[in-house]
């Protein structure tokens, strides 16, 4: 479950940004088929069959393909693929919520009850910005539900019980709705207050607000889901300090959390900026998979902090946000001239007209999909690269990506990378391993 879900609402990343889901089209099929499927299985190999691999990186990496199941490999490809479905769904729901709101004047209505309320227009801002994000957050409880615990069942990625995923639910509502008004107030005091110049510092606006969320979300909202606890003395621990440390990571904690709560999948992060990093990693990494493995997926995640991928891509956002901002700038002129009459709402810095805000910028988050999806990947890349040099193991780093096969397409087609991809895929993460092999030489 996201939560941060709208909070950023102006940023529409929520919108914009690629769902890896199910396909609604083929979920009742194949859900049913999944959930009686075991999960996956990889039979496990000894330094003797590492040690017999190709040089050549590609049959290397053909050959830890290879051991993946067909039956599971099936699974991915129609998980992965279903998202892109699920994808269009949300991105048409989004546009009918929008349309709903506006449809009459309702937007105005809310407006203007939210003025009586709170006749300063920070407070009344602030007040829209929460029965809008409520209101969001009940209409596309459906496509949650399906999407973040049904399908999730289906296809044995998860194990909560309905009434935890129910508490979730509630709480992270609570969490959108106070941030949703929280940033709602703010941009449309900076609208108001730019004039013309409403999209250049809106973005502005945005970005700052992304960069408080990225220090704030560690510290206020993660630990409202999950529990977090030092790691225990022991190798794990030692292994993971000892690259941080040597590699300038202001880190002397560890921390592991519970997300078996909620999930299957196996993940870790360096959150925070600057001095507030902290390294964490959760327990189905540690229960799922080796020592060396876990090195690779620190390594890599460290690579993200050494990098500065946190502050490089909130600039690079800043910039699609910027162009987006701008794109509705145009957009919505025209808008407001043809039916803002209608709509009871004609001005940018209106907070009526935040709905047609929102749509006309999750037309452009979707068109620029590839762009988003790319300046992930890259970092991704980049870091997958520093934490082979830091980790100097191909081999936990290739039976780790393998493990992502859970949920992740392991070998798309070209194009079906670039557009649906915020990740590199398996074939070309691993390829990467195996080149690193062959350049060093190690066995």
């Amino acid at each position: 479950m996201r939560h941060i879900g709208p909070l950023l609402v102006l940023c529409c990343l929520c919108l914009g940004a690629p769902v890896h889901s199910a396909e609604l089209a083929q979920s009742h099929t194949h859900a049913g088929e999944a959930s009686v499927r075991p999960p996956l299985h990889i039979a496990p190999v000894d330094d003797a069959w590492r040690a017999a691999l190709p040089r050549d990186a590609k049959l290397a990496t053909q050959a830890y393909l290879d051991r993946l199941p067909k039956e599971a490999v099936m699974r991915s490809n129609d998980y992965d693929e279903g998202g892109y479905w699920l994808q269009l769904w949300e991105f048409l729901l989004g546009l009918a919520i929008a349309a709903l709101m506006l449809h009459g004047g309702r937007s105005a209505r809310v407006r203007d009850w939210a003025q009586r309320v709170a006749r300063h227009a920070l407070l009344r801002d602030g007040l829209y910005g929460g029965v809008y994000g409520l209101a969001t957050g009940l209409l596309l409880l459906p496509l949650n539900f399906y999407r973040s615990y049904w399908r999730e069942h289906g296809y044995g990625m998860s194990q909560q019980t309905a009434l935890d995923w129910w508490g979730e639910w509630v709480l992270t509502l609570g969490v959108e709705v106070a941030g949703t008004m929280v940033a709602v107030a703010l941009l449309y005091a900076v609208f108001r207050r730019a004039g013309e110049r409403w999209w250049l510092w809106g973005a502005a606006a945005c970005s700052a607000l992304l960069a408080l969320m990225l220090l704030v979300s560690p510290v206020l909202i993660d630990p409202l889901f999950n529990t977090y606890k030092p790691l225990e003395d022991g190798p794990v621990r030692s292994a993971v300090l000892t690259m941080a440390q040597s590699n300038g990571v202001p880190a002397d904690e560890v921390y592991a959390f519970d997300a078996s709560r909620q999930t299957k999948r196996i993940s870790a992060n360096v959150s925070g900026l600057g001095s507030t990093a902290a390294v964490r990693l959760n327990d189905n990494l540690l229960n799922r998979t080796s020592l060396p493995e876990i090195r690779a997926v620190m390594a890599h995640e460290l690579g993200h902090y050494v990098l500065n991928h946190a502050p490089k891509m909130l600039m690079q956002f800043g910039l699609l946000i910027l162009f987006g901002l701008l794109f509705c700038h145009w957009a919505m002129r025209r808008l407001f001239a043809r039916h803002g009459h209608r709509w009871g709402t004609q001005a940018v810095a209106d907070v009526a007209g935040l709905p047609l805000l929102a749509a006309v910028f999750s037309v452009f988050m979707l068109a620029v999909t590839p762009a988003f999806n790319s300046i992930i990947r890259i970092q991704e890349v980049e870091a997958d690269r520093f934490g082979l040099n830091l980790a100097r193991d191909p081999h936990g780093f290739a039976e780790v990506i393998l493990k992502l096969s859970d949920y992740r397409k392991p070998d798309p087609g070209r194009l079906e990378e670039v557009i649906f991809f915020h990740h590199p895929s398996a074939r070309h993460r691993i390829h990467d391993a195996m080149r690193w092999r062959e350049a060093m030489g190690t066995p």
